[in-house]
């Protein structure tokens, strides 16, 4: 680890001498990726420095307690525990800073939620969770953009797929991806019988033309008339699209936009993600075909979380986290959960690096 550091701050060095030199520093191009660059190592080697120095003054007491100084001997002894200390800090927080980092995490995403078992509650319940990762994306300043829905009557979704644009979007709810349960008594229950219903949710990156770029003849698009709810026809002009990617049979459907250019740029949008995602899943079984599930799979066919409203009770499943914040975490206060997952995945990618 410590002569990777060393490389690491040699090279730190480098990219500060480069950012100095006048034809770096006159091309903006160049100076803004050499700044980068610096700017991405600087935490690493800024922590990597503080070990060093509290490295060397432990050596210093070290000579201290072995000399013949009494006063000297009682001071450095007195010293010794609390440096001690710091440095096993500065030491887990350099293998964390050291941790491949997800090429993926300052990335936007593509949010999908479907409905699964349990009918119009679990459409219901869809709606609700939309609410609750539109609300905590209203907190961090974030964008969010529907790029298709498909509503019920009753006010829920049976699916809705949105853009969510920001600062490290995908980092923060990379682990949101699964099967999300609810317990609670319906609306329509005369009985008062509390129902369980299900919910998918996909957590995908977005994607650019020149990560993934897919082949003209490999896409089957169909143009049709937009309906509501109910199957109503809400235009009288074929807006509505419908993309599929023959190779892998993926369809996408856009048809909340008049235009069906709009329709066609969405449903793409939507379609880049689900093959990226796709291409992703290829590669993980291929790597780890002969060991667990690998960290930050977001295996969706588990469930992952159970939201219990009777007892205003949320859990998550991979963690056996529990709180007693149901209604705070459904207004989109997420943060607990999403920082104890990172610190989890976190300490099992750390072991499984040691391994």
């Amino acid at each position: 680890m410590f002569s990777k550091l060393g490389e690491v701050e040699e090279r730190f060095i480098d990219l500060e001498r480069e950012m100095m030199q006048p034809e770096i520093a006159a091309d903006p191009k160049r100076y803004r990726s050499t700044a980068k660059q610096a700017a991405e190592l600087r935490p690493l080697v800024t922590t990597y420095r503080e070990y060093k120095q509290i490295e060397a003054e432990l050596m210093e007491y070290q000579e201290l307690i072995q000399g013949d100084d009494e006063e000297l001997k009682s001071l450095a002894q007195e010293e010794l525990p609390d440096l001690q200390v710091k440095k096993e800090v500065l030491v887990d927080k350099l293998r964390h800073l050291l941790l491949p980092k997800d090429p993926n995490d300052e990335k936007n995403v593509v949010l999908e939620i479907r409905a699964g078992t349990g009918g119009d509650e679990a459409a219901l319940f869809a709606a609700d969770l939309f609410r609750m990762y539109s609300r905590y994306a209203d907190q961090r300043r974030w964008k969010v953009e529907i790029l298709s829905q498909n509503m019920i009557g009753v006010g829920g979704f049976k699916e809705i797929i949105a853009l969510v644009q920001g600062q490290g979007v995908y980092s923060q709810l990379k682990f949101e991806s699964g099967v999300h349960r609810v317990q609670r008594v319906p609306s329509t229950e005369s009985q008062g019988r509390i129902h369980t219903s299900a919910v998918t949710v996909a957590i995908l990156p977005e994607v650019d033309d020149v990560e993934l770029e897919i082949n003209p003849s490999d896409l089957r698009i169909d143009v049709y008339r937009a309906s509501g709810p109910g199957g109503q026809s809400v235009n009288t002009t074929d807006s509505a699209v419908r993309i599929t990617h023959v190779p892998t049979g993926l369809v996408v459907s856009c048809q909340d936009e008049k235009s069906q250019h709009k329709n066609k740029a969405k449903g793409m949008q939507i379609l880049k993600a689900r093959l990226f995602d796709l291409k992703q899943q290829e590669q993980h079984d291929q790597i780890s075909a002969d060991r667990r599930q690998q960290v930050g799979s977001g295996d969706r066919s588990e469930r992952i979380r159970t939201y219990n409203f009777p007892q205003g009770r949320i859990t998550d499943h991979r963690i056996g986290l529990t709180l007693h914040k149901l209604e705070q975490v459904m207004a989109g206060d997420l943060d607990e959960i999403i920082s104890a997952l990172i610190t989890f995945y976190q300490a099992e990618a750390l072991k499984a690096g040691q391994g």
